[in-house]
């Protein structure tokens, strides 16, 4: 069987799926207000006009326990922001319930360098754009009413002794603190702690009880995020490799990682409510992802939930309650959590937290993606440029695989060399489809010849295809990534250069595979305008995954002629030793 006709095949799946997704995502409908409505009622009451997130917060005490609520008042007037800046980070903290509400990653440019633009802006993490709207929320919030009636949670205004902090040189902690403080003398400190080098930020809320009654209640975390505008155009959004990736929120469950994508947050079935020991629930975006962490042996209600689902930029919460705080007359208590702000950097999330490699997601491909990715590196550390890695990769699969896709060559030219007397049958037999069939498996069978011979490389080939597919389009390394012409090999190839090259290795593949007599005429003309085809396909995909296939085209081009090469001087030669 032709490789390339069975490639097709799944190609045009392959092409069918990505449709698929890009039209969901333009056309499917919106959620029913109703239903989303209904989930909000379950645990929110409505949010106030600044967006802000009030309403009831399941408890991960005991069922019996008090169940705290967030306030659904009116926030204070937003303060001046406090920016804090580290050798990685540059962040925006808002007084108004200490959230973090803007985050520049500096290692990771927007764009790639050049030489017109070497100094593009940092990736956006945190946003409190409304279109781009994402933030980092916590607070406490008490099962009783204090005695003043306000709350340390995420709409109380904190005091901050400065408006900007900076990680000095030669200086590997740096400690932001903000306090809130009620007429009746409860004191909360938040502290966040940065560390040179790191995008894991130390997160705690000090309680001293100064009032002459017990304080009971919950330290809480939480992400809002809205779903990222469309690029524009179909088109534009099929190109795109961040609408095509996972959109939503994710969490796990110290055993499984899930996903909530954000077009299911209003399904009732689909909401999560849950008491999770040693989880953590993050927003992903691709490449890079914001994480609570809470203590490992601490069991946490787990629940997600869309605030607004009517306006123009729903919300959509994840959010982490922990155990039930009591803080007696006098006495202090301190609740602990983490928030991961950065790279999602595979090989290095586990350090961070278990289970926080698997937001890197290649699906039910992770099982050939990740040692390719591995591999990759390996050669990448030994190269220092990704595009020549792909290459070594190429030549280390054609190499193992010399055996195998040599016998489907050898095939194939054994086939080549019975055309003549295959459309020798076609003219015999005419119309006659049956008998034709059987008499071309009687001359394979006569010359031993197997028309299957090729199918078998191609099945090996595909899983490689797709996993690769996934190492490139959501491998951080690769972003960014420059190879001779190309700027960013997780990006399409920009003057279309490889995708030209792969049509030609096809080209030269179907010489020297002529269509098979018999073909249907409408699959014939399939396979003449295949090279095209697939000049469209791959330009829209990784140029990483083009290089990989032109490269591997070459070789394989090469292998087949000289295997054809081969063939034909072994049946010139047989009648002379005969």
């Amino acid at each position: 069987m032709n490789q390339t006709r069975t490639f097709l095949m799944f190609a045009l799946l392959a092409v069918a799926y990505f449709l698929f997704l890009a039209w969901e995502k333009d056309y499917a409908p919106p959620p029913p207000a109703e239903v989303a409505s209904a989930a909000n009622a379950a645990s929110a009451a409505v949010p106030s006009a600044d967006g802000s997130v009030p309403g009831a917060i399941p408890s991960a005490a005991a069922a019996t326990a008090p169940t705290p609520a967030i306030a659904g008042d009116a926030a204070p007037a937003t303060a001046q922001l406090v920016t804090v800046t580290t050798d990685v980070l540059k962040l925006s903290v808002d007084p108004r319930g200490g959230s973090l509400v803007h985050a520049d990653l500096l290692a990771y440019p927007q764009t790639p360098r050049t030489h017109k633009a070497p100094n593009p802006p940092p990736t956006v993490l945190l946003s409190s754009d409304e279109a781009h709207y994402a933030v980092a929320q916590n607070g406490l919030v008490s099962s009783s009413d204090t005695a003043s009636g306000d709350q340390p949670n995420h709409l109380a205004l904190f005091h901050a002794e400065k408006t900007a902090y900076a990680l000095a040189d030669g200086q590997d902690e740096l400690k932001v603190d903000l306090t809130w403080q009620d007429a009746a003398g409860l004191k909360v400190t938040k502290t966040y702690t940065f560390k040179r080098g790191s995008y894991v930020i130390g997160v705690s809320q000090r309680i001293d009880n100064g009032t002459a009654t017990t304080w009971q209640g919950n330290a809480y975390q939480q992400l809002l995020r809205v779903e990222p505008p469309k690029a524009g155009s179909w088109l534009s959004n099929y190109t795109n490799p961040e609408t095509r990736s996972f959109q939503g929120a994710a969490w796990y469950t110290g055993e499984k990682f899930e996903k909530l994508p954000f077009k299911d947050f209003a399904e009732p079935k689909d909401q999560l409510n849950a008491s999770i020991k040693g989880g953590w629930a993050a927003m992903l975006k691709l490449y890079f992802v914001t994480a609570w962490i809470p203590p490992a042996g601490q069991t946490e209600q787990y629940i997600t939930q869309t605030i607004n689902p009517d306006s123009a930029h729903p919300r959509y919460l994840i959010r982490t309650v922990g155990p039930a705080l009591s803080v007696a007359p006098g006495q202090s208590l301190t609740s602990q959590s983490r928030l991961y702000v950065g790279p999602n950097k595979q090989g290095t999330m586990d350090a961070v937290a278990p289970g926080l490699d698997l937001t890197i997601d290649y699906g039910m491909f992770k099982i050939i993606a990740v040692p390719m990715h591995w591999v990759l590196s390996q050669f990448h550390a030994i190269t220092k440029n990704w595009g020549v890695a792909i290459i070594l990769l190429v030549l280390l699969i054609k190499g193992l695989s010399w055996k195998l896709t040599a016998i489907q060559y050898r095939s194939s030219a054994r086939m080549r060399k019975l055309q003549p007397r295959v459309q020798a049958l076609k003219e015999r037999y005419g119309d006659d489809k049956q008998k034709m069939q059987m008499a071309m498996m009687e001359l394979y069978k006569k010359e031993k010849v197997n028309p299957m011979g090729g199918c078998l490389p191609v099945l090996i080939t595909l899983p490689v295809f797709y996993g690769l597919f996934f190492v490139l389009e959501y491998s951080l390394e690769l972003r960014h990534a420059p190879f001779l012409w190309i700027p960013d090999l997780s990006a399409p190839d920009p003057f279309y250069i490889l995708p030209i090259i792969y049509a030609l290795v096809m080209l030269g593949t179907q010489w020297l595979n002529p269509v098979a007599a018999g073909m249907d005429p409408t699959q014939a003309k399939m396979m003449k305008v295949m090279p095209l085809l697939f000049t469209v396909m791959f330009a829209f995909f990784p140029a990483g995954l083009c290089l990989y296939y032109a490269v591997n085209g070459i070789v394989g081009l090469g292998q087949q002629w000289w295997i054809t090469h081969h063939v034909d001087r072994e049946d010139t030669a047989a009648p002379k030793a005969a």
